[in-house]
């Protein structure tokens, strides 16, 4: 079992024996998630896979929380937003802009493109080699602003 995994099953134990309804129900939405990838793909999840998965859940709270705030929700919103706080836990350290811009610059060097027709091939390296430590919104904004000037 990786350690990430180990971590999120030990902090929903923890949750129940404090009782923390909330942050309980967060885990274990994650806890599903991660066994529905498992039974799916017939696969142990690694480190790597469980960060992507929390990556993707993180993003489906913030559409979600942005949609309720359009919908003058702010009640759904706050949960969603709760939610946000207790899956960010196990994400690794985020790069700041600064260093995202200067990955994606040496990448984009690296691999010698130039021009809007190569942000797929260029994502897909960067993708590759920031997975879960960067915000992927801010990457692709990144990507376009190397990839234009």
């Amino acid at each position: 079992m990786s350690l990430l995994k180990q971590r999120i099953t030990d902090d929903m134990k923890a949750a129940m024996r404090a009782k923390e309804v909330d942050r309980l129900g967060t885990i274990r939405m994650l806890l599903a998630a991660m066994k529905q990838k498992e039974v799916d793909e017939r696969v142990e999840l690694d480190d790597a896979m469980v960060v992507s998965i929390v990556d993707k859940l993180i993003k489906q709270r913030k559409d979600a929380a942005q949609q309720y705030e359009a919908a003058a929700r702010a009640d759904l919103a706050e949960k969603e937003k709760a939610e946000i706080t207790v899956l960010e836990a196990y994400l690794p350290q985020r790069l700041t802009a600064d260093e995202i811009h200067a990955a994606v610059k040496a990448i984009v060097v690296e691999m010698g493109a130039a021009g809007p027709g190569d942000m797929g091939k260029v994502m897909g390296v960067v993708k590759q080699r920031l997975a879960g430590q960067a915000d992927m919104g801010l990457v692709s904004a990144a990507v376009k602003a190397a990839l234009a000037g």
